[in-house]
């Protein structure tokens, strides 16, 4: 891989020759400006505006326009000595925690490559020594007319660098999140929990960038002059309604999608607008009591009816006494 900067890092009184070295690369297709009635490309040409003249690169310079529109002439040897220790030096300044660093201060990432033999023993020794502390070093370097800070840590055998951005060129996120008072309930988290669980976890080697395929698929249809493919009718959209719905949904197509079965009582149950309010629920509960009470009290009196019936009742014997002593009385 080519250098695009060369210097040292500074690690305290070590100091380790290396190369700066692109560790990304775009594979985006780019386009070329062309005139839409006959196809022919569109050139930029640079002219000074005092002589009204075009310039070629080897005469472009940099300058520095001063508040009132004086143009101060800066030139690679004025960058090259500029009183700064990183001019051409990666300075180490902090060894800190990875936690430590917000996402996002992070810019282009490079590679530090040993910069010959001499260089390899100290770069191996911080390498290692990142490893085992488990922490990032902090530094600071110039790179293209500017200091910037960087983040170095382990990748592999080698040891890369991520720029960052200084902590004021973050901006803070005011006025982004909704200014209205929203509240969440439990039963909503428990569903975006389980669409969460449900689509898991990916490994990032499986990601591709379909536009770029979709765009190489209509560019080759146009080169062998066939009718490039057509882009999906999109689904219907609108407005979600029933956010605990498009959960539900949500959680059933992702499990569906990975061949697992998606019934509705694996989901977080909720309560939907057909459940009756309680104060209805307790006259339904009050009104089944009552009837139990009474099924009650009429089984007690049939079975006391029939107590009755039965005591009433005489035996044969009974019958044969009671005959004999009206006998008697009406002999007496």
């Amino acid at each position: 891989m080519r250098s695009i900067w060369n210097g040292a890092i500074s690690f305290g009184l070590v100091s380790i020759p290396i190369k700066l070295v692109n560790a990304t690369e775009s594979h985006s297709i780019s386009f070329r400006q062309i005139h839409t009635k006959d196809g022919g490309r569109i050139r930029y040409r640079k002219f000074c505006e005092l002589e009204d003249v075009e310039v070629s690169g080897q005469e472009i310079g940099k300058g520095y326009e001063d508040a009132d529109g004086t143009i101060i002439p800066i030139t690679d040897e004025d960058l090259a000595r500029l009183p700064i220790p990183t001019a051409r030096t990666i300075e180490i300044v902090a060894f800190i925690p990875w936690d430590r660093i917000d996402p996002l201060q992070m810019d282009a990432a490079y590679y530090l490559a040993a910069g010959g033999a001499q260089a390899a023993k100290p770069y191996t020794l911080l390498r290692e020594a990142l490893k085992r502390s488990k922490k990032v070093a902090i530094a600071k370097f110039a790179l293209r007319g500017r200091e910037r800070l960087g983040m170095l840590r382990v990748v592999g055998d080698a040891i890369a660098m991520h720029g960052l951005l200084w902590p004021d060129e973050v901006r803070a996120p005011e006025g982004v999140a909704p200014d209205t008072n929203v509240t969440v309930r439990d039963k909503e988290l428990d569903l975006a929990d389980a669409l969460m669980d449900t689509l898991g976890e990916v490994d990032l080697e499986d990601l591709h960038d379909e536009y770029r395929e979709a765009l190489e698929e209509v560019i080759a249809a146009k080169v062998s002059g066939e009718a490039p493919p057509e882009a999906p009718q999109p689904e219907p959209g609108g407005k979600v309604l029933d956010l605990m719905a498009a959960l539900e949904n949500s959680v059933r197509a992702a499990r569906e999608s990975r061949g697992e079965e998606a019934q509705v009582k694996d989901l977080p149950q909720r309560k939907t607008s057909r459940t009756a309010p309680k104060e209805t629920e307790g006259k339904k509960s009050t009104s089944k009591t009552a009837e139990k009470k009474a099924s009650s009290s009429r089984k007690s009196t049939s079975k006391a009816a029939q107590a009755e019936k039965k005591t009433t009742k005489k035996s044969p014997a009974k019958k044969t006494a009671a005959k004999k002593t009206a006998s008697r009385k009406r002999s007496a």
